[in-house]
């Protein structure tokens, strides 16, 4: 293995849309651009230097407690990670930069063909997510 880690596989853990009526999904559908995309990351080392990374994308209206929907995409990926990466803040960097900025496109595409399944077709994600510099700003 010449990289630090490599991705064995990756799947959807979780997936939830919640439009609990007409009236959620009508005032949904005015206000989407009041939405605001979540980015969660967990991890649990497995065996063999193995960790299972949890991504999680939340798509909500936080600010206005009318009705409203609820989206949310759990993507879980098994990485084993090579035995030369012993730094804790080479192991951070692997499962909150390196890894997400693999898994994220795909991750995206998902959350945007649930919202487009859910009716909600004008949704798109102008501003791209730099993992590494949100690393950064935290770590450095």
């Amino acid at each position: 293995m010449t990289e630090k880690y490599k991705i064995l596989s990756n799947y959807v853990k979780d997936m939830s849309s919640e439009t609990p009526d007409v009236e959620s999904y009508l005032f949904t559908k005015s206000n989407i651009n009041e939405y605001e995309l979540d980015i969660d990351i967990s991890s649990k080392p497995l065996k063999n230097k193995l960790i299972e990374i949890n991504t999680s994308l939340k798509f909500q209206n936080k600010s206005r407690p009318e009705k409203k929907s609820y989206f949310e995409v759990v993507y879980a990926s098994i990485v084993k990670i090579d035995d030369e990466v012993k730094e804790k803040k080479d192991l951070q960097k692997i499962i909150l930069c390196d890894v997400q900025t693999d898994i994220y496109p795909k991750l995206e595409k998902i959350l945007i063909n649930m919202l487009v399944d859910s009716g909600y077709t004008d949704v798109k994600f102008e501003k791209k997510v730099d993992f590494n510099k949100l690393f950064n700003d935290k770590f450095n």
